[in-house]
């Protein structure tokens, strides 16, 4: 991903700025005070012992086969550490691709009915583009933002030099006093999605913005998710009720 990002002011004045990726805070630890722990991965079953493989050597009930050996154990390979993993395709009958597939999109309509199968498209990175993010001038209160997206990154954005702070005080102080989020994007109007790598997947941006002094914060919210109210059926009347 970029770690920077040309952008455009509620005054049309733009600027290349950087990015900081924010880092989530590091969770609670597993294990023991003072003690380190790590996790390994050992082998549980190989491809004959699978139930699929059993099925078809002792047939569908061979639970007496299991009560008489151990059939579903190979004992010369189960419980190896496992080091090294490779992706691998299989086809519908689970047989081993040895040609890598070809990749398709598959569009579906808001129902999750399928509406296009297309091959891939090439999309380009559009936050360093000739044309900067843009405000788009619809502002979003704060309370009302976290109740209806679902955020899914954070970004900071950052000066490069004096001139840039400048830049991004103001656009912050601005923001701070609305006390919204500002959703940018891509485009002449700001409102095509904020895509960050060639191929990468599409966000709605949200800006916020904090001051405190001379010091700044600007965030930028990255959301691909909006929650809506599923829509209730109509209520019939029972009847003998009085309508």
């Amino acid at each position: 991903m970029t770690n920077s990002i040309h952008i455009a002011n509620s005054k049309g004045r733009d600027a290349t700025v950087g990015l900081l990726h924010i880092q989530a805070p590091e969770g609670p630890k597993m294990g023991l005070p003072n003690e380190r722990m790590s996790f390994q991965r050992y082998l549980a079953a190989t491809e004959s012992t699978t139930h699929d493989a059993l099925t078809k050597q002792f047939g569908e009930n061979y639970a007496q086969h299991l009560l008489d050996g151990d059939p579903e154990v190979d004992m010369e390979s189960v419980g190896l550490r496992i080091e090294h993993t490779q992706t691998v395709y299989l086809d519908g009958d689970q047989k081993l691709l040895y040609v890598e597939p070809q990749f398709i999109d598959l569009l579906l309509n808001p129902d999750g009915a399928e509406k296009e199968r297309r091959a891939p498209i090439d999309v380009d990175m559009n936050v360093v583009a000739e044309v900067p993010v843009r405000f788009s001038g619809r502002l979003v209160p704060i309370q009302d933002a976290v109740r209806r997206f679902v955020f899914k990154r954070k970004l900071q954005l950052h000066h490069v030099d004096g001139l840039t702070f400048d830049f991004l005080y103001e656009m912050a102080k601005d923001l701070e006093g609305q006390k919204a989020l500002m959703v940018i994007g891509a485009g002449d109007k700001g409102t095509q999605p904020l895509i960050f790598q060639a191929n990468g997947k599409p966000y709605r941006g949200f800006l916020e913005g904090k001051t405190q002094d001379k010091s700044y914060q600007l965030v930028l919210h990255l959301s691909e998710m909006e929650l809506k109210k599923p829509v209730s059926s109509k209520s019939t009347t029972s009847e003998g009720e009085a309508s």
